[in-house]
């Protein structure tokens, strides 16, 4: 009898860890996964805000700072140009 305490108690602490090793375990990795992709794109933002602020003032200082904001408009309106080449349009055939 004291065999059959022992088994099955056994039994339940096996469901219960297939069970979490199935829902928590999964669960608490992927959580884990999101969050260092969540701070990893935070940081690759960052960088990228702090090098285009570095680039402005390193363009702002042979030219002024009017001729900085110009060179970045520039850069960003023919960035917009190729973009909108590259889009596809939608056909209208009514």
């Amino acid at each position: 009898m004291n065999d059959m305490a022992t088994r099955f108690a056994d039994l339940l602490e096996t469901v219960a860890t297939k069970i979490r090793s199935l829902t928590v375990d999964r669960l608490a990795r992927g959580i884990r996964i999101a969050t260092a992709g969540l701070v990893a794109f935070v940081l690759a933002l960052l960088a990228v805000i702090y090098l285009i602020v570095a680039i402005f003032r390193v363009v702002a200082v042979p030219l002024t700072m009017e001729g900085a904001y110009a060179a970045f408009g520039g850069l960003f309106l023919a960035a917009g140009v190729f973009v909108w080449l590259k889009r596809n349009p939608k056909d209208d055939n009514d």
